[in-house]
């Protein structure tokens, strides 16, 4: 057996160990969520490849799924039900980019769903051409001040802290200009407004920021690093969308086939179970996919490939669920209530037919599969670049509507 064989064996005893004594002295079912969710950071086990100390312990991000299976199949509360944004893409930024002090402030409260977080870059004007934003900071003093206007932000009327990209410097390149701040969505001037969705529901939002004072001491890495910032968390949300490793056969394949062991055996005909088995098998195949992937991660910082299983999810999962519809037929077209609610968790479906509506967003939100399509080319397959016009130009010369 190699050396990083023998390593290998060593860190999984490890992990298994510190499982088995957190599920004996607290035994999830009995014990309240944030009080298990502390225990799980406090020992290593909330990202085992982050630093000890800081929820990890310093392993391969492969290891993590030990502790998830073991810890969901004991019954377990989810950090990423509770937090999305925070736990698959704030989280790995703050930890990447932020002071020892900031990862203890803000680390352990996040993961226990004490404290939610949102994401605040997109904005009216600049959607897919993220660097080209224009909501700005001033310094002034010990503070940022802070004007503009971000929209879809998932959960901001839930959420106590904001990762938020603004303009700093308008006379440097638009990627070098902007800066990463955590704010207070508390702090007086940051306004949050509803966006309603076809579901009826409003966890999307719009959020106005007037002369929102942001201590100096909240940037995350230095003024300037915005866009490598907003990397790290665009690569680890591509992640947490598209990357996920469900169960075999569970999440939309598994609504379409329990819809199909329901249906009379005279309609189950073949054209239509072949189709079920493709879309089964696409799901397998992505699924085993996004293990690879997993795998293939040894420090933990997703890379580009992270957009594969993003792209691939967001078609597979509107495609599966517009086969459940046709399978459902009429029945398919009734939905329910469409009151206004402003929702608790984010991607949450109580029926196929929201769930078919919601998922229309798969291929918008986290990176749109047309930018996908231009990461994956350019930077996996090595092919040439859009052709793009104003990278050499400094932000406040470039023509805008």
């Amino acid at each position: 057996m190699s050396t990083a064989q023998t390593q290998t064996l060593a860190d999984e005893q490890q992990i298994d160990d510190a499982v088995t004594a957190l599920l004996d002295a607290f035994p999830p079912r009995q014990t309240k969520a944030e009080i298990f969710l502390g225990e799980q950071y406090d020992r290593g086990l909330a990202w085992v490849h982050f630093p000890v100390g800081a929820g990890g312990l310093g392993l391969s991000p492969k290891h993590q799924k030990i502790v998830s299976e073991r810890l969901s199949a004991a019954g377990s509360p989810n950090p990423y039900a509770r937090n999305p944004i925070g736990y698959g893409m704030c989280g790995p930024t703050v930890v990447e980019w932020g002071t020892p002090e900031q990862r203890t402030k803000y680390l352990r409260p996040l993961f226990t769903g004490e404290e939610i977080w949102c994401q605040l870059f997109s904005e009216p004007g600049s959607g897919s051409d993220f660097a080209g934003l224009s909501a700005k900071a001033i310094r002034d003093g010990d503070e940022w001040l802070v004007n503009g206007q971000k929209v879809w932000t998932t959960l901001a009327h839930l959420s106590k802290w904001g990762l938020l990209v603004v303009r700093t410097d308008p006379e440097a390149v638009k990627h070098a200009g902007m800066t990463a701040v955590v704010v207070d969505m508390h702090a007086p001037g940051v306004e949050v407004r509803p966006l309603r969705q076809m579901t009826g529901e409003a966890e999307f939002n719009e959020v106005y920021f007037t002369d929102v004072r942001v201590p100096v001491s909240e940037t995350l890495g230095g003024p300037g690093d915005g866009w490598r910032v907003s990397l790290t968390t665009l690569m680890n949300e591509r992640v947490a969308i598209g990357g996920a490793i469900p169960p075999k056969a569970s999440g939309p394949i598994r609504e379409a086939m329990k819809i199909w062991e329901k249906m009379p055996e005279d309609q189950r005909d073949a054209a239509t179970r072949d189709k079920l088995t493709q879309l089964w098998i696409r799901a397998e195949v992505l699924r085993l996919t996004n293990i690879r992937a997993g795998q293939n991660r040894k420090l933990g910082v997703p890379g580009p490939e992270g957009s594969i299983g993003k792209m691939a999810s967001a078609d597979l999962n509107k495609q599966t669920y517009e086969f459940c519809i046709e399978l459902m037929g009429a029945h398919g077209m009734l939905y329910g209530s469409y009151a206004m609610v402003r929702p608790e968790t984010a991607m949450s479906f109580d029926s196929v037919p929201k769930a078919f509506l919601r998922a229309r967003a798969n291929s918008i939100e986290g990176g749109t599969s047309e930018v996908m399509k231009n990461i994956l080319g350019e930077r996996m397959l090595g092919l040439p670049g859009d052709v793009r016009v104003d990278r050499e130009i400094a932000w406040s010369k470039v023509p805008r509507n």
